[in-house]
């Protein structure tokens, strides 16, 4: 439950950086729109085409921030940033605005430059290339292209410069995201490898690690959860400790090997035995103890006595020999106002009165 309320919270997270990040993208095409204005008033753009290049950016960043805001994007593939898009969105708005600037188009470059750069902490080393590759050729045909139409502004020589420039720049950036890619599997590796140690230790902080079952410390919390609900509804509930009987006889008849399996054996028929609703946890060395939460003492008992003559019913083999195992009990049905120390107490009291009256029996206290 925890893992998956942390992967949950994890989810939303996520999505709310990516809703700020294509806010954040949709600020910068509006300042963006704003520089061009103010080339526009300075004579240095037409006002036809910086407004026919301001609506398609100020449209496309708008749908893609709603994409993301209204969670759409996660119906869309397996890139719920829409990195790749947008890059290539944002790469062919600069090759256009570089076609009209004019006189600016330099400072065009190294916004190409910072979408390049943004894109290399999501995309994979193969697509951030692929961008590179895209982000040239769109600049070069900007550049073929005005320098043929528009000599003047856009002279040969210098656009030759410009490709040579963008070239060298967009060739380190792939160099760079092919590191940064490596460094990102690198990373994730190591998180899997984390997170797969902290399952483990959450395991074991509420598992026994030879039975599987919960340990005491877990069962202390669930005794006391339950307790807190009784009192709370009115709904009682019972308690069982339960203890293998002549168990050290199995350790040094057998050894400790074949007293793990005794134990392993115990706790799988107790399982099979109980219902879904019960808790069985191991208390302690070759100690169990059984939460049945509202039930009452009558049908506690029949669960018990199901669990007890199942486990005398069953073998476990060590070696060539079958050996068989009983189980003594003591349950008790929690009272108004008592505490989980006084319950167990009283449970343990009426475990010691089973063994005293010759084992393999449960006693009620």
């Amino acid at each position: 439950m925890k893992t998956l309320t942390r992967t949950l919270l994890g989810s939303e997270h996520r999505q709310r950086v990516r809703a700020s990040q294509s806010l954040l993208a949709l600020a910068v095409f509006a300042v963006f729109a704003a520089v061009q204005h103010a080339e526009v008033v300075l004579g240095f753009i037409d006002a036809r085409e910086s407004g026919l290049l301001t609506a398609f950016n100020i449209v496309g960043a708008s749908s893609f921030y709603l994409l993301i805001r209204s969670g759409a994007n996660l119906r869309l593939g397996s890139d719920p940033s829409l990195t790749a898009a947008q890059c290539v969105f944002a790469c062919t708005g600069i090759a256009l605005s570089y076609a009209i600037t004019g006189p600016a188009r330099g400072a065009v470059m190294c916004i190409l430059i910072l979408v390049l750069v943004f894109g290399l902490f999501a995309l994979s080393t193969v697509q951030a290339r692929r961008l590179a590759v895209f982000a040239v050729v769109l600049l070069s045909i900007a550049m073929l292209w005005k320098s043929h139409t528009d000599p003047m502004r856009y002279p040969p020589a210098i656009e030759l410069i410009h490709f040579f420039f963008a070239v060298t720049v967009l060739s380190a950036v792939a160099v760079l995201a092919s590191r940064l890619g490596r460094l990102r599997v690198r990373l994730a590796e190591q998180n899997h490898a984390l997170q797969d140690a902290l399952s483990r230790i959450e395991a074991l902080a509420l598992h026994d690690e030879l039975t599987g079952l919960y340990n005491r410390r877990h069962m202390l919390a669930q005794l006391e959860h339950e307790r807190v609900r009784a009192a709370r509804t009115g709904q009682g509930f019972c308690v069982a400790l339960l203890d293998i009987d002549h168990f050290k006889r199995v350790n040094d008849h057998h050894g400790h090997a074949a007293g793990d399996e005794v134990l392993r054996a115990f706790a799988a028929a107790g399982l099979a035995a109980l219902r879904d609703a019960d808790v069985l946890a191991r208390w302690g060395g070759e100690e169990f103890l059984v939460l049945m939460p509202a039930t009452l003492l009558p049908h506690a008992a029949k669960g018990i006595e199901r669990f007890r003559a199942q486990v005398a019913a069953s073998t476990v083999t060590v070696g060539a020999t079958a050996v068989r195992v009983t189980v003594s009990a003591g349950l008790v049905e929690c009272a108004p106002q008592e505490t989980v120390k006084q319950l167990v107490e009283r449970a343990d009291r009426a475990l010691y009165d089973a063994k005293a009256q010759g084992r393999d029996r449960l006693v009620i206290g």
